[in-house]
């Protein structure tokens, strides 16, 4: 059997789910010349030399993604020096394709609603350098432990903050906003308990506390935001806990908030061709619990939408948000983007630019676009791009 060829015919009922979105079902069984991607950290151009001795084969630069090279996908990266000094690491092109689309400039406070894993985020921090900041969100405080150490291992976390959170009810903005009003000398006597240089020791009363009541794995809309990491130069360090879950107003946030904003969606995963092989193994029954079940549909419209509409509440007025998920149906892209755009009078549909250069496909909406295998020789992902104007 050939890589990644599927070892057993797809269940019925989701042969009827592709064809009920319009979707080939010959992508998910013929993947065979799909690539293995890599992205190479800035400053490491030389050790693509060292890769291509290690795995006995010569990676070949994108030519439409900056920093991107493709491997045979039977290709294994783990093992390699340059991997274990976090010196390259494995993204998708088409999720490369949705940071590039952001249109990040230096100094930008970045907001990343759906971090985990988190291949992106390092992306977004990669593209940013030494200027600026960027906020990493997710509900699944696991998943977002796993970014953490990402940014460790890359060392790209000085200018990153993480906070276990639901998106669509987080509100911190960049840098603990303070009005003119206010200065650390007028509120000197509340400046004692202030952030200082994180550890990933938590204080004895943290642990104590932890101990009787084990915390949620994936947190819900009422729970707090709760800070896990933060580096040197993410703009926490010397705020109290009050400025930095400061409330600000809505005519705040449109010169306070965020200048960029990626909503990579939850989503039923159906564009990654890896992710549903991975069924194989799991069973097709819960395939149809996680992909196929309608009531889960609804849900993940709802989702979707709350996640979209809360990122872009939190952007300036000038700024840019990208929605993106690895799905190819309809109602999770374009049916969204629509609701979206009647509900958001002050939302702009914009062209991406950089898609002049993408394989990709349009999508039923213009200024959108569709990667998928067969396409592009990427997994499947939807991206559009939004900009917030005044009214």
């Amino acid at each position: 059997m050939e890589h990644g060829a599927a070892t057993a015919p797809l269940p019925d009922a989701f042969l009827h789910f592709l064809e009920s979105n319009g979707i080939d079902p010959s992508i998910y069984t013929s993947i065979d010349s799909t690539p293995r991607y890599i992205r190479l950290k800035p400053g490491f151009e030389d050790c693509i030399e060292d890769v291509e001795s290690e795995i006995k084969c010569k990676p070949k630069k994108l030519e439409w993604l900056l920093g991107f090279y493709t491997l045979p996908p039977h290709i294994q990266i783990a093992s390699t020096n340059a991997y274990r000094e976090g010196k390259i690491y494995g993204i998708d092109a088409s999720s490369g394709a949705a940071v590039m689309a952001l249109g990040i400039s230096p100094g930008d406070h970045v907001l990343d609603l759906c971090a985990a894993p988190g291949a992106k985020l390092c992306m977004i921090l990669d593209l940013l350098g030494d200027s600026g900041s960027v906020t990493g969100v997710d509900a699944a405080r696991h998943r977002l432990a796993a970014c953490r150490t990402m940014l460790q291992k890359y060392k790209l976390g000085d200018r990153c903050r993480l906070f276990v959170a639901d998106g669509t009810t987080f509100s911190v903005i960049p840098e603990g906003f303070r009005s003119d009003s206010e200065s650390y000398e007028s509120r000197s006597e509340e400046r004692m308990d202030v952030f200082k240089e994180w550890t990933s020791r938590r204080p004895w009363k943290e642990r104590k506390k932890a101990k009787k009541c084990p915390t949620p794995q994936v947190v819900s809309k009422s729970h707090p935001p709760e800070l896990i990491y933060y580096g040197q130069h993410s703009g926490v360090i010397g705020l109290t806990k009050g400025e930095l879950y400061k409330t600000v107003a809505e005519n705040e946030i449109a010169g306070y908030g965020y200048d960029k904003v990626l909503v990579d969606a939850e989503c039923t995963h159906d564009g990654s061709v890896k992710h549903i092989q991975k069924f194989e193994h799991w069973g097709w029954v819960t395939l149809q619990r996680r992909v196929l079940d309608a009531e889960r549909m609804d849900n993940l419209h709802a989702l979707q939408l709350n996640l979209l509409t809360n990122g872009f509440r939190l952007l300036k007025v000038g700024g840019s948000l990208v929605y993106s998920t690895c799905s190819l149906t309809v109602a999770q892209n374009e049916d969204v983007v629509e609701q979206f755009l009647k509900e958001n009078i002050t939302a702009e549909l914009t062209e991406i630019d950089a898609a002049r250069k993408w394989p990709c496909k349009g999508g039923r909406i213009q200024k959108t676009w569709r990667f998928d295998p067969l396409t592009s020789q990427t997994s499947g992902l939807f991206v559009a791009k939004f900009r917030k104007v005044v009214i």
